[in-house]
């Protein structure tokens, strides 16, 4: 890959990553105005409640470990990065569910951080897969001359 190709992917998986974040806090701020407290007690800890820092911390912890899990895959395996990748983050969007249905909170709350989880997910997820070199290699010989 070309030094070009290779700084329009990273600007695609930034901006991908910037996104997931204000996505998480577009739904925060949903939330607030539709009156969720957004307060959680996870178990034997002191309640907390779950602010725009928390939030843009949290989406940018999950979207920056998703890039370098990519990133890793596509050096280890990289005509099955793509693949692989795709079913690693549905696993973890799945797996990320637990806490939220196992912490001491209300159903509002719930659903707000719920709707976080796939927020970032959505807005991550198809930009980091449509950059993926196998998958951009593909587009790339199938497209007509």
């Amino acid at each position: 890959m070309n030094s070009s190709a290779g700084m329009r992917r990273r600007q695609i998986r930034g901006a991908a990553v910037i996104a997931a974040i204000l996505a998480a806090l577009l739904v925060w701020a949903g939330a607030r105005l539709a009156g969720a407290h957004l307060r959680v007690q996870p178990d034997g800890a002191a309640p907390m409640v779950v602010g725009p820092g928390i939030v843009a911390a949290f989406a940018a912890q999950a979207a920056l470990l998703g890039w370098l899990s990519l990133a890793v895959l596509e050096r280890l395996t990289p005509r099955h990065a793509a693949i692989a990748w795709g079913i690693l983050a549905g696993i973890v969007l799945l797996v990320s569910f637990v806490p939220v249905l196992t912490v001491t909170a209300s159903g509002g709350t719930r659903l707000a951080l719920g709707l976080m989880h796939i927020a970032v997910a959505a807005v991550l997820v198809p930009p980091l897969l449509r950059t993926s070199s196998h998958a951009t290699q593909s587009r790339m010989a199938t497209a007509p001359a």
